[in-house]
């Protein structure tokens, strides 16, 4: 059985910073990327990075290039979402997900096992 779990969300004021951190548990090595996605009230879920998990290989959303770092640690099977300079359109709710659907696409919402999500709220 596979689990991620999310955590490291919060409420913070634009300009600061957060990093989200995901856990997965079960049979994880037949993955071959992993992501960070995020759905805003009203708004479709959309990819912010993603990494393939054995070259790290990342990929990112135009909106956060140069603010968002994800990172894979394969020896503690975690997957980490370091975001700077938030600003209030970041405001979502953030999950990470596992086992993409089209490797070609790993900025797709198109993942096989998803986290419960964690709620990231940006004030001006």
């Amino acid at each position: 059985q596979v689990q991620l779990v999310e955590s490291g969300g919060g409420s913070v004021q634009a300009g600061w910073s957060l990093r989200l951190s995901c856990a997965a548990a079960g049979n994880t090595f037949r993955w071959r990327c992993m992501g960070w996605l995020r759905q805003a009230p009203g708004k479709k879920r959309e990819g912010v990075a993603a990494i393939y998990v054995f070259s790290g290989k990342t990929f990112y959303a135009d909106s956060v290039k140069g603010r968002f770092t994800i990172s894979l640690d394969n020896a503690k099977n975690t997957v980490d979402l370091q975001m700077n300079s938030l600003q209030p359109e970041d405001t979502a709710m953030y999950y990470c997900a596992a086992d993409c659907r089209d490797l070609s696409s790993p900025m797709n919402p198109a993942y096989g096992y998803w986290g419960q999500g964690t709620q990231v709220t940006v004030s001006s």
